[in-house]
């Protein structure tokens, strides 16, 4: 990485002062869009509306693209608010650039972002494996890159201009691991991850590692590809096993299949699955198979929470079904780009960098947010279980 001075960055401004985060009803604080010059920056506020671009890499096609579909919402639902509420004073352009999912095609799209477009930050890749193929490339350039749904371990090690208000699957998985085994006294469990990509990979670590701890027995273990339709070999295995439950981490397109062929072999135990899982396509590929399967999230439409059901009802007027948990962290991101950009009072990479790693209790519709030392996300996860076609508390 180029020179890094921290402390050139650290604005003396309260962010008690921006801190206020606004839902449907009426947004507070906005990103300040990315300025035009090869390093991102704009001329400071001195009372004229910032203008600033942002870029978005997103898994907009391809098989998981209902991630990337759901974060464009969510980004585009927010940046409307904030544009309104932040008129006179910020401005914000986003750039979309689609990656399909794959790592080449991030890479592409954040040298494009940061060399033709220069925006001021980026918000993506969608999957933690495109993340570590492309954070480096936005580090080396100096540019905070900021992701939504990355929650592999050590996504940032990368360096320190890489940023995440996705919970780890260290702290969800475990979280709902607990609760499902307090709740239905598991004792064996078998696990069935992807082995070809980096989150799912991850997950099945952490799934292991927490069975470990909590002292359950693992009976078997299966692995399948990204790709796969047919899981009935490695099902048949881990049933013959007699599980109390059965461990999934896997993209949710091939990780409902996995759920929907373990009902149709007729596994009656608990099914627990991880971040993956977080999305409605669930249920389509699913079906009433997935009635009682477990997960972690750190956002639930059901939460009664003023400001939750706020941004619920705006989301459902716009489009026309609930957000998931992907749409919530994507909203949340422009609103903390937002409060940044504010608070560095032009649209910088450095600056907003400097204000990015101050974030404290930061209160978004997926709970409350702060920042430890490597820029890792602290908050809490919520265990829900599907009921009846939705996700609903784990109670």
């Amino acid at each position: 990485m180029k020179g890094f001075h921290l402390m050139r960055s650290l604005a003396a401004i309260s962010l008690g002062a921006v801190l206020m985060v606004g839902c449907s009803s009426g947004g507070n604080t906005s990103a300040p869009a990315a300025g035009e010059g090869g390093s991102g920056q704009a001329a400071s506020t001195d009372g004229q509306e910032i203008q600033a671009k942002i870029g978005v890499v997103g898994f907009l096609s391809g098989s998981g693209a209902a991630y990337g579909e759901a974060q464009k919402a969510g980004l585009e639902l927010a940046l409307g608010e904030l544009n309104e509420a932040n008129k006179g004073k910020l401005k914000i352009e986003l750039k979309f650039e689609d990656s399909a999912g794959e790592k080449e095609g991030a890479i592409n799209a954040v040298n494009k972002l940061i060399n033709q477009d220069n925006v001021v930050a980026i918000i993506g890749p969608t999957l933690s494996g495109e993340m570590f193929a492309a954070g480096p490339v936005a580090n080396e350039a100096e540019t905070p890159i900021f992701g939504i749904s990355n929650t592999s371990e050590g996504i940032n090690d990368i360096g320190e201009y890489v940023f995440r208000n996705s919970l780890p699957e260290s702290i969800a998985i475990p979280t709902a691991m607990k609760a499902a085994v307090e709740k239905n006294g598991l004792k064996k469990v078998a696990l069935i991850h992807a082995s070809n990509d980096d989150f799912s990979v991850n997950g099945y670590k952490v799934m292991k590692a927490t069975a470990e701890k909590l002292g359950l027995e693992i009976t078997s273990e299966a692995t399948f590809a990204n790709g796969d339709v047919d899981f009935s070999a490695q099902l048949t295995k881990l049933k013959q096993t007699n599980p109390d439950a059965l461990l999934v981490s896997a993209l949710y397109k091939e990780g409902s299949m996995v759920v929907k062929k373990a009902r149709e072999l007729g596994f009656t135990g608990t099914i627990l699955g991880g971040n993956g899982f977080n999305n409605p396509k669930v249920f389509e590929i699913a079906g009433p198979a997935a009635e009682g399967l477990i997960v972690a999230t750190p956002f639930s439409p059901e939460k009664k929470d003023d400001k939750v059901q706020a941004f619920v009802k705006a989301f459902e007027a716009k489009y026309n079904k609930k957000p998931d948990q992907f749409a919530a962290q994507a909203y949340d991101s422009l609103y903390i780009m937002s409060q940044s950009l504010l608070a560095a009072g032009k649209a910088d990479r450095e600056e907003l960098r400097g204000q990015l790693a101050q974030l404290k209790d930061f209160t978004g519709v997926s709970g409350k947010l702060s920042f430890d030392e490597k820029r890792n996300p602290i908050g809490d996860a919520v265990v829900v279980v599907a009921k009846e076609g939705k996700f609903v508390p784990f109670e």
